[in-house]
């Protein structure tokens, strides 16, 4: 009777971990409509905690990979965390349908996490971060050169986040990325970007911090030309069509999130089960149309609306999609110098 009991027990409480899976991610990326879908299939209750890059790997780092299930890094931010802080377990692609997965990216993403001949994410959705632009007031701004434009002196706005340098670098006719092999040269690079950026300072009409004063600030017209995220260019353009996102003609600057497992995950199963209904085409669709951030699924376009249709084909033509430059892998001690840069850029009169 006592083994019987035992055993009910141990059964009862896989059942528990297997019941559960804690997704660490960006708001917005797990749709409340898909959660309840997945629960009704799965019978596996799922648990959110909003999060964004810096935050994951800070708490990954503090219990070395545990605590979650699933957790959605950019792609960039996994080689060198994984490389020197052993986060996440490697990907078992056995268990991924890689086949509802565009090929490009896929590709990408395991070659941008490959370490010791194993990849650590899936490619889940893109984005791109350029300019939202009111067009009726300022229709000639189409390049990063215009976050220092004197022309819209008082009416620019940006935030202050690494996007801004490297934007501004591509914007000053060089490529950053190239010298991610030459720390000397970057740190070069990014006095030069801070000397311009200071210089300027005194054009800009604020700083935004979040999805919502990104929004707010072009919307209640403070500023006329800002940078952005597309989908929220996207979005204000449904409210007004005088505003819409521009991809840079220096380059977009390109993002892709992934699904990455944490190295002391509890429910595993569970997490590979979200990734692979995630990317069923219908689902990412339903994402894609909700949140305006393009889609790793293969075959999702099918299923986007008219509006998600006409957002891409009308700010992406062929020669934008060629031109966006992708984040590769970010290396040790660069976003150091790049926090020191921002940090003086804050601090300037």
């Amino acid at each position: 009777m006592k083994k019987l009991l035992l055993l009910i027990l141990i059964a009862s409480s896989t059942l528990m971990a297997e019941g559960t899976l804690k997704i660490i991610t960006w708001k917005g990326y797990a749709p409340p409509e898909l959660v309840k879908a997945f629960e009704k299939q799965t019978g596996i209750k799922v648990k959110i905690t909003y999060s964004n890059n810096e935050e994951m790997i800070a708490k990954l780092r503090a219990t070395r990979g545990a605590g979650f299930d699933l957790a959605q890094p950019s792609q960039d931010r996994i080689f060198f965390a994984q490389e020197k802080f052993p986060i996440y377990q490697a990907i078992d692609f056995s268990r991924v349908d890689t086949s509802k997965i565009t090929p490009s990216m896929l590709e990408v993403v395991k070659k941008n996490t490959l370490i010791d001949g194993k990849s650590y994410a899936i490619p889940f959705c893109y984005g791109t971060t350029g300019l939202i632009v009111n067009k009726k007031l300022a229709p000639d701004a189409n390049d990063w050169s215009d976050l220092w434009n004197p022309k819209y002196n008082g009416k620019i706005s940006y935030r202050l986040k690494r996007p801004l340098l490297i934007a501004t670098a591509f914007g000053m006719g060089e490529n950053p990325f190239e010298l991610y092999d030459d720390k000397k040269a970057y740190k070069k690079l990014m006095k030069r970007v801070e000397t311009k950026l200071i210089e300027n300072k005194k054009l800009v009409k604020n700083y935004w911090t979040s999805g919502d004063t990104q929004i707010n600030i072009i919307k209640s017209g403070d500023a006329d030309v800002i940078s952005g995220w597309d989908g929220k260019g996207w979005a204000l353009h449904k409210i007004n069509p005088d505003i819409d996102f521009v991809a840079p003609k220096s380059g977009a600057l390109g993002w892709i999130d992934t699904f990455a497992i944490p190295a002391k995950a509890k429910n595993v199963e569970a997490a590979y089960k979200w990734i692979n209904f995630m990317l069923e085409p219908k689902n990412a669709a339903y994402f894609t149309n909700k949140e305006g951030y393009g889609t790793a699924s293969k075959g999702a376009e099918k299923f986007f609306n008219e509006e998600t249709k006409d957002n891409f084909t009308r700010t992406f033509k062929k020669e934008d999609l060629a031109n966006i430059k992708w984040h590769p892998p970010i290396p040790a001690g660069f976003e150091r110098i790049e926090s020191k840069v921002l940090d003086r850029i804050k601090a300037a009169k």
